[in-house]
């Protein structure tokens, strides 16, 4: 407290030296700031300051500082409507309830829309804690072109189908929510969702569980430091699986270079039926094999899930052959070794506890 005393009398001594009584009429006063002619660090040579210090005329009145707060960014939010559309079912106290009856929602959603799901999934986790509520208690479907951050943080409970595509950052922190992506409805018979992106860059950033689905491809580092969410997808980008420590990540198409960089943990599937894909993996914390019979179930699952929950064309095509691809080992199991050793351990450790 001395210490912060001590400044605060420095700087009013500071003040009163060049005329002034506070910081804020300090702000702007370029005249009062001088450059070094000389300067002695090598890094600081050749610095210009003269836009810096040149003093702007202002008409008689206007404030160099902040004089009002900023727009608040959450008052239009599409999130409070979909709190007070499902009440029903939050069972919140000034929302209207019946004893949590599930709600089915239909929304249009535009770009400027972010973070959808966040507000909604916060107010889960308040009153209900991380089990959130019971699957399909919110089912919303949304139609158009989705902001940042779609689907960010959602809570156990929340089932999203986006009919359109979704910026960078959807299923940001994904907890326990389940969300989809697939074309507008009425796309034609013609449109091949597989060559065309319907989700952004570092999807599932920090996803900790929940599901996610997209019929079409996404961007650079999808599932990046996702560490428990699974996730289907028909190709991504560079740096798939970046950082990934947990969770299962099915690719139904090409990725870019570099995949599973940093990957220490979860595991994923790459259909890889021409034998490209090794020559795009990073293979520095990960090995491949071949998924065994325990893989196959688990990840016929998720292809299956896929298929209902976004009528894809590559998933349809993979279930019709599933027994010929898995004899080809069309599916390659990337395993980071890490991971490996700690499932092995474990299951040496329950071997040896006595029943």
């Amino acid at each position: 407290m001395n210490f912060f005393f001590f400044v605060a009398e420095e700087v009013r001594e500071i003040l009163a030296s060049v005329g002034l009584r506070s910081l804020d009429e300090a702000i702007g006063r370029v005249d009062l700031l001088s450059a070094r002619e000389a300067i002695d660090h090598w890094k600081a040579r050749g610095v210009d300051l003269s836009h810096i210090l040149t003093h702007i005329e202002l008409p008689q009145g206007t404030p160099r500082r902040r004089v009002e707060p900023p727009p608040a960014v959450l008052e239009d939010a599409l999130d409070w409507q979909l709190l007070e559309r499902a009440g029903p079912a939050l069972g919140l106290p000034g929302y209207s309830s019946d004893g949590h009856r599930p709600v089915k929602l239909e929304l249009p959603i535009r770009n400027r829309n972010r973070c959808v799901g966040g507000i909604l999934s916060s107010h889960i986790a308040r009153h209900y804690g991380a089990d959130g509520l019971p699957p399909d208690s919110v089912v919303v479907d949304f139609e158009g072109s989705a902001g940042q951050s779609f689907a960010g943080w959602l809570a156990p409970g929340v089932t999203f189908t986006l009919w359109g595509d979704a910026q960078d950052y959807a299923g940001k922190g994904l907890s326990g929510g389940v969300f989809a992506a697939r074309p507008r409805r009425g796309t034609s018979e013609h449109f091949k969702a597989e060559e065309n992106v319907v989700v952004g860059n570092t999807v599932l950033y920090g996803a900790t569980s929940g599901r996610a689905f997209f019929r079409g491809l996404a961007g650079e580092r999808f599932a990046v430091r996702n560490s428990g969410a699974c996730a289907v997808v028909e190709g991504v980008g560079d740096h798939g699986c970046e950082y990934m420590t947990g969770g299962r990540v099915v690719v139904l198409g090409p990725t870019g270079r570099n995949f599973a960089a940093g990957m220490s943990g979860g595991v994923a599937y790459v259909l890889d039926e021409d034998g490209s894909f090794p020559a795009r993996c990073n293979m520095g914390m990960v090995g491949f094999e071949a998924p065994d019979a325990a893989d196959a179930a688990e990840l016929r699952a998720l292809v299956e899930e896929h298929l209902r929950r976004t009528d894809s064309a590559v998933a349809a095509r993979v279930l019709a052959d599933w027994e010929g691809l898995i004899a080809r080992q069309a599916f390659v199991k990337v395993m980071p070794h890490d991971y490996k050793r700690v499932l092995r351990e474990r299951a040496e450790q329950q071997v040896a506890v006595p029943a």
